[in-house]
C-alpha cells in the first residue's frame, strides 16, 4: 500500500491567499473597464441642429435646453436643406425645424438611442406649439386651432438587414479581440521582425476581405463599398496587431500585454461603438476616438450609412498605429539587446 511522500512541497498558503486575491483584483478591473462607461453614461452637449424664425428658435431652444437639462447643444442653420447637409455630413447628430410646419430630423444610423432622445424632444415640442397656439387663439377670441403636429423624419435610416442598429457595435468587440489574438499569434510563432511585419500585414489583408464579406454580404451589418470596409476593417486589425509584435520585437514578450491592458481593457470601452462619444463622461469620449477600437467604429459606421462625412481623422488614426506598430517592429530587427528573440535567431529567420 503506498502513501503519499511526507516530505512533498505544498504551496504556501500565502502565495496561495495572494494568488486568489490577486484572481479577484484582475475581476474586479474588467468588471470595471467594461461597466464604468455605461454606468457614468450621460447624454452631454449632443450638437443638433435648428432652424426657423428668430423668434421661434429662441423660444424653442429655452424650452429644449430646460427639457433636455444640458442633453443638447443646438446650433443654428439657415434652412432644413442645411440642416439635412450637416446631419449626412455627422456635423450634429438631428435638427429641428421650425414654421409652418414644425418638424425634427433624426439619423437613426448614427445612433438608435439619440434617434429615440429626438423624437421625445418632438413631442415636447409639439405639445409646446399647440399650447401656444391655442393660448394665442384664446386671447383673440378666436375659435381653437387645428392641432399642430411635429412630423419626426429619419434623414439615415438604419438598413433593413440591420433594423436594430446593432450591427456595427456588436462586430467591435471580435475585431478588436481578432487584432489582439492576430500580434499575439505572430509574436509567439513567427520568429524574425520583418517576418513578424510581413505576417501582419497578410493578416490584415486577409482579414479585412474575409470580415468585411461576412459582415457586409452575409450578414448585411455593413452597408456601403465592400473594398473600402475591407480596407478600414484590415487597417484596423493590423493597427492593433502591430503594436503587439512591434513592442515584443523591442522588449520581449512582455509586450504581449499591450493589447490585452491598452486595447482590450482601456480603448474599448472608450471607443463610443454603441452609443455617441458624447454620451460617455468627459473627456473619455474623445480620447478613445484616438484609438483603433474608436476611431474603426466611426469609420465603418460613415463606410456604412454618412458617405458625405469627413472621414479623414480615423483613417489618420488607424494608419498612424498600423505604421507606428510596424516601425517598432523594424527597429527591433536592429537591436542589439533586449528584443524578443536572440541575435542569432534574429539574423537567421529574417
Amino acid at each position: 500500500m503506498s502513501h503519499p511522500d511526507a516530505t512533498t512541497a505544498h504551496t504556501p498558503l500565502a502565495r496561495v491567499a495572494g494568488l486568489a486575491l490577486a484572481l479577484v483584483a484582475l475581476v474586479g478591473v474588467l468588471v470595471l473597464a467594461f461597466s464604468w462607461p455605461t454606468v457614468t453614461m450621460d447624454p452631454k452637449d449632443l450638437p443638433v441642429a435648428i432652424a426657423g424664425p428668430d423668434a421661434a428658435v429662441a423660444a424653442a431652444s429655452e424650452a429644449i435646453d430646460e427639457k433636455a437639462e444640458g442633453a443638447v447643444a443646438l446650433e443654428t442653420v439657415d434652412d432644413r436643406a442645411a440642416a439635412v447637409r450637416a446631419i449626412e455630413q455627422r456635423d450634429v447628430y438631428g435638427a429641428v425645424i421650425l414654421g409652418e410646419k414644425p418638424e425634427v430630423l433624426v439619423a437613426s444610423g448614427a445612433g438608435v438611442a439619440v434617434a429615440q432622445m429626438l423624437t421625445g424632444v418632438a413631442a415636447s415640442l409639439q405639445e409646446g406649439v399647440n399650447a401656444q397656439a391655442q393660448a394665442a387663439a384664446a386671447a383673440a377670441g378666436a375659435p381653437a386651432p387645428d392641432t399642430i403636429v411635429v412630423a419626426v423624419t429619419d434623414i439615415v435610416p438604419l438598413a433593413e438587414t440591420d433594423a436594430r442598429g446593432t450591427g456595427i457595435a456588436t462586430a467591435m468587440f471580435p475585431l478588436v479581440l481578432g487584432g489582439m489574438i492576430g500580434g499575439i499569434a505572430v509574436s509567439l510563432v513567427v520568429i524574425g521582425a520583418l517576418r513578424r511585419v510581413f505576417a501582419v500585414v497578410v493578416y490584415g489583408a486577409a482579414g479585412g476581405l474575409l470580415l468585411a464579406w461576412i459582415l457586409g454580404g452575409w450578414f448585411g451589418s455593413l452597408q456601403g463599398d465592400y473594398w473600402a470596409n475591407a480596407a478600414a476593417i484590415g487597417l484596423t486589425l493590423i493597427a492593433i496587431a502591430a503594436p503587439i509584435t512591434g513592442l515584443v520585437a523591442l522588449i520581449g514578450r512582455a509586450g504581449i500585454a499591450f493589447g490585452p491592458v491598452v486595447m482590450l481593457l482601456f480603448a474599448n470601452p472608450l471607443s463610443a461603438a454603441t452609443v455617441p462619444k458624447e454620451f460617455l463622461l468627459a473627456p473619455w469620449g474623445e480620447v478613445g476616438q484616438w484609438f483603433p477600437p474608436g476611431a474603426a467604429a466611426t469609420l465603418l459606421r460613415d463606410l456604412s450609412y454618412f458617405p458625405e462625412a469627413d472621414a479623414t481623422f480615423p483613417w489618420l488614426v488607424l494608419g498612424s498605429w498600423a505604421v507606428g506598430g510596424l516601425l517598432l517592429s523594424i527597429l527591433g530587427h536592429f537591436r542589439t539587446a533586449g528584443g524578443a528573440e536572440s541575435d542569432a535567431e534574429a539574423a537567421v529567420a529574417v
